[in-house]
């Protein structure tokens, strides 16, 4: 069985460094290359395209979710795993949308990686528990929001909207002209109708702005 390419790009010396010498001890697994942003990764010139790239979010220049574009313009056949920090759905959705095809914790235990290089070298798509967890409370959430027997009001509809873009309660009492009272007195019915109990329940729905 031919040994599946590897590329990293990871800020964090400490991080970089397990990875590699753990996934480079692997039978399985040649590393390509290991850079420490995105622009270094680009830079690199060789014969041999990596298969699979364990990419971070938060690196010093381009982030790895803008630099998600650019790695696969210039290697179109390769596949990405996020593994970084961040856990939030609207990181893990906006991976995924940009064409990641896993997402790790950076908690995740070394044989958790492996596991996951594998999935996807095979053609799946890997996720670590925690963040699984994320992805079915996000479908739970937008089966309530569509839930035909989930009935918001125009305007209700159109206070969700306002949390999810981030406006205060001020912001929204101006735009539709009404007291701040009367914006909380809507956002505790819309909680009740969509048995949720705070602001941060609603940011899975950041991607998907239709209601």
């Amino acid at each position: 069985m031919a040994r599946i390419h590897l590329s990293i790009i990871e800020d964090e010396e400490t991080v970089r460094e397990s990875l590699a010498d753990f996934l480079g001890a692997q039978a399985d697994f040649e590393i390509l290359s290991v850079s420490e942003s995105v622009e270094a990764f680009l830079a690199l010139q060789g014969e041999t395209a990596p298969k699979i790239l364990l990419l971070d979010i938060n690196l010093p220049g381009m982030s790895g979710l803008e630099g998600i574009h650019l790695i696969q313009k210039k290697h179109p056949n390769l596949d990405i795993i996020m593994l970084t920090s961040y856990e939030e759905e609207e990181h893990v959705f906006e991976a995924l949308r940009r064409g990641a095809v896993g997402y790790l914790s950076k908690r995740s235990p070394l044989l958790m990686v492996q596991e996951a290089i594998l999935t996807v070298a095979g053609g799946g798509s890997f996720m670590s528990p925690s963040i699984a967890r994320h992805v079915v409370n996000f479908f739970r959430f937008r089966q309530k929001v569509n839930n035909p027997e989930v009935e918001l009001t125009g305007r209700q509809k159109e206070i969700l909207q306002g949390l999810i873009d981030g406006k205060s309660y001020k912001m929204i009492a101006d735009t539709y002209g009404i007291t701040l009272e009367t914006v909380r007195d809507h956002i505790k019915k819309i909680y009740k109708k969509l048995q949720i109990n705070s602001r941060g329940e609603l940011v899975s729905m950041l991607l998907d702005k239709r209601l």
